[in-house]
């Protein structure tokens, strides 16, 4: 009984993963990159360098589900 209650599919983990769970650790991490920033008082131009540097993964994360949705909405 309760393991057909905690069944959940394969697909429906990796959606709250990636679609829930990613984008609330992304966000962990760019208060972890403003925090560096304001504690070894970087400046303007070291702030941006942490955000660019640090922050080109969550764009690249970005960047993908805009290009899938494109994808399989217009051209496929």
């Amino acid at each position: 009984m309760i393991a057909t209650v905690l069944a959940i599919s394969s697909q429906t983990v990796t959606n709250w993963g990636l679609y829930l769970l990613l984008p609330i650790f992304i966000a962990t991490l760019f208060f972890i990159m403003w925090d560096i920033s304001k504690k070894s008082d970087a400046g303007r131009a070291g702030t941006f360098w942490i955000f660019l540097a640090l922050g080109a993964g969550f764009i690249g994360f970005l960047l993908k589900l805009i290009l899938e949705y494109v994808l399989g909405r217009w051209v496929l």
